[in-house]
């Protein structure tokens, strides 16, 4: 078994040889009593959250998936991320940060080629390059606000895996 590094990386993943087959694995987790998690099986998947109350904007969540290697052992990968909505919204900040970028650099090229005046153009860029700084750091901040969590979630995972 791998242990986790100290440095918590985006969406760590991470793999585990158990012995026990699937179905034991997967009941271990649904029979798991726990007041502050949430724990969803689908499947060979199982999701872990933190409850609402819980719950912060940076909170990580855990995936599982459990497959058997044989009639007695099983294999799991596990993958830590951040809540899938505040994901999307990341991404799409980053995205909407970079199209800007590109439109205002053909604007700018545009203006130039044509002689007109484009500091305009190359301001905004700037702005937009400081911009995407700023995300990238209120992700790495989000990163660090959720360690603890992302530490509680797999030591519930270790105590739970048979």
């Amino acid at each position: 078994m791998k242990p986790l590094a100290n440095d918590i990386v985006l969406r760590p993943r991470f793999q585990l040889e158990l012995s026990g087959t699937t179905e034991e694995v997967l009941q271990s987790f649904e029979n798991s009593e726990n007041d502050y998690l949430i724990v969803k099986r689908l499947d060979e998947h199982i999701f872990i959250k933190f409850n609402k109350k819980n719950i912060h904007f940076w909170s990580p969540q855990l995936h599982l998936e459990i497959e058997t290697r044989d009639e007695i052992n099983s294999k799991l990968y596990g993958v830590f991320g951040p809540n899938p909505s505040l994901w999307t919204f990341f991404m799409f900040l980053h995205f909407g940060v970079a199209t800007i970028f590109i439109v205002l650099s053909i604007w700018a090229y545009s203006s130039s080629t044509l002689n007109k005046p484009y500091m305009l153009q190359i301001g905004l860029m700037g702005f937009m390059t400081v911009l995407w700084f700023v995300l990238y750091f209120l992700g790495r901040i989000g990163k660090r606000k959720g360690k603890p969590q992302m530490e509680k979630l797999y030591e519930f995972m270790m105590k739970t895996v048979p």
